[in-house]
């Protein structure tokens, strides 16, 4: 059976593809979305972590025997610490300054982190395989799903829910949010809001590792990674609204969707559809689906 004339079995491998992309969208715009909206920090870094991210992975199956599933715990924290580190020396120096410095700030830490990534590893890429159980693929009738692809979007959907409810509905959540409004208020309660804001940065780095972590297999591990994607993952925070957590979550799934269908109905637009409709959504919404206009 076709669909606007294309056959049903490409059109739905192609949405599912899409669904992965998005996966890995989702989850690197909900880390950008938490560092920018509870702390008022562009990190342009954050494509820099999520290639460390898949880079620790690496590094620690050559160097130290580390498993994939070891990695998944591995990574985050050894990524998440560094992002502590830079919070605690550079970051914070900048947080009550124009959010500007603070981008040209993360923006070189991303020109450092992979030029010493290039300089070590090359730039043509690093093999990894998906571990043993998610090897090989399943027949939906429709496709065979490959099983690592399909990890992908459970793992990541998981992560994100469950971030989405510790900021939304938990007590610490609450915590971070009013300090976003009313620092000083939060800390006349005794709260130690600067450590909630240095943990929150650490917290959004280990979330662009784990999604290193999961392209580890997907994609060669290269220190362009980043790069080739942090641009794009701007844009859907831009779409979702800056500093929306469940905006992010669903534009960037919503947008990895379409980025696939176009590359079956009009390849030359798939690489330009989402900024396209960035562009659109800007023009009749400029705080994003699901930003609120300060």
């Amino acid at each position: 059976m076709d669909i606007f004339g294309v056959p049903h079995q490409a059109l739905l491998g192609q949405v599912f593809i899409g669904l992965v992309n998005g996966s890995f969208y989702a989850i690197l715009s909900l880390g950008l979305a938490i560092i920018f909206g509870l702390l008022n920090v562009v990190n342009f870094a954050h494509g820099a972590l999520y290639m460390m991210g898949a880079l620790v992975t690496w590094m620690g199956l050559n160097y130290l025997g580390l498993n994939y599933w070891a990695s998944l715990l591995v990574a985050p924290l050894v990524v998440g610490y560094f992002g502590i580190l830079c919070e605690r020396t550079m970051i914070r120096r900048l947080r009550k300054l124009d959010p500007i410095y603070g981008l040209l700030l993360t923006f070189g830490m991303a020109q450092v982190v992979q030029s010493l990534a290039s300089n070590s590893y090359g730039v043509t890429g690093l093999a990894y395989s998906p571990p043993a159980l998610l090897q090989g693929a399943t027949n939906v009738g429709f496709m065979r799903l490959p099983n690592y692809r399909a990890w992908v979007v459970f793992a990541s959907m998981a992560v994100c829910l469950a971030t989405w409810y510790g900021i939304e509905r938990t007590r610490l959540g609450a915590y971070l949010r009013a300090g976003t409004e009313n620092p000083g208020m939060v800390q006349a309660f005794g709260i130690n809001l600067p450590l909630i804001v240095t943990m929150t940065y650490g917290f959004g780095a280990a979330l662009a590792a784990f999604a290193g972590v999961l392209a580890a297999p997907v994609m060669q591990v290269s220190p362009l990674m980043g790069a080739d994607i942090v641009v794009v993952v701007f844009a859907v925070v831009v779409v979702g609204g800056m500093g929306s957590i469940l905006g992010s979550i669903v534009t960037g799934l919503t947008l990895g969707v379409v980025e696939g269908l176009t590359r079956v109905y009009y390849p030359p637009a798939s690489n330009v559809v989402i900024f396209v409709i960035m562009a659109v959504v800007l023009m009749f919404r400029p705080s994003g689906l699901f930003g609120q206009q300060k």
